[in-house]
């Protein structure tokens, strides 16, 4: 797998503890949108896990810069990324994943849950940047409508194309956003505004419990288990 020195130009706040992080490699870079990266903070021990991790790309491909974006918290990748400044390297090993989209995907769906949302990031805004017509579904659950991340730009993809549909879950609190749903996603609520569930190919991305358990309400939905790509995020 290629490794590159990328270099770091800016962040850019999502939700008050998620940020992106945009860099510009040395070279022409392709990935699929969907796909993942390692980033190396410590490259001279390529096994230290606090250290080098994984991160979805949050763009699509064919941009001046990639962009990764994670829920920070207090550990030391998180410091890491925080503390970088424009022009610090970091080392990216990439591209990674097969969890991804291709063109002959007529109609889609989406079941995410908090950072999850990244690579459908990637893929949504693949889709709109080329133009296609690709029926996009995406019900995407959060503890509360602050956590929503990219939500301005999902909101604005919605609004301009009639083929993008977005329904947010909010599952702690009764949403201030009048158009968020509260409750979380089940069966009842997938009837209610995924009822075409079993043509569509299914992405779900996030922990291995969400994954594991949208995977089984798929399954209880009638959905073929060959329509539904799964990724799970693990010690991100």
């Amino acid at each position: 797998m290629p490794e590159l020195k990328a270099r770091f130009l800016e962040c850019i706040p999502r939700t008050p503890s998620v940020e992106s992080f945009r860099f510009k490699l040395p070279e022409k870079f392709d990935f699929l949108p969907g796909q993942f990266s390692q980033l190396m903070f410590d490259t001279a021990h390529r096994d230290n896990k606090e250290l080098n991790k994984y991160l979805s790309f949050s763009c699509a491909p064919g941009k001046e810069y990639v962009e990764v974006t994670k829920r920070l918290s207090a550990s030391i990748f998180s410091q890491k990324l925080k503390g970088l400044k424009p022009g610090d390297e970091v080392l990216f090993k990439t591209p990674l994943g097969t969890c991804v989209f291709k063109e002959g995907y007529k109609k889609i769906a989406f079941l995410i849950g908090g950072i999850g949302i990244t690579p459908v990031i990637s893929i949504i805004e693949y889709i709109v940047s080329g133009g296609l017509d690709t029926d996009v579904c995406l019900v995407y659950s959060n503890r509360t409508d602050e956590d929503i991340a990219f939500k301005k730009e999902l909101d604005a993809w919605r609004s301009a194309h009639a083929n993008i549909k977005v329904s947010y879950v909010v599952t702690e609190c009764e949403p201030k956003d009048h158009t968020c749903i509260f409750g979380r996603i089940d069966k009842d609520l997938l009837e209610g505004h995924l009822c075409d569930m079993s043509e569509r190919t299914i992405f779900i991305f996030g922990p291995p419990r969400m994954v594991e358990a949208m995977s089984n309400v798929c399954l209880e939905m009638g959905c073929a288990k060959e329509n539904m790509k799964t990724e799970n995020f693990i010690g991100y």
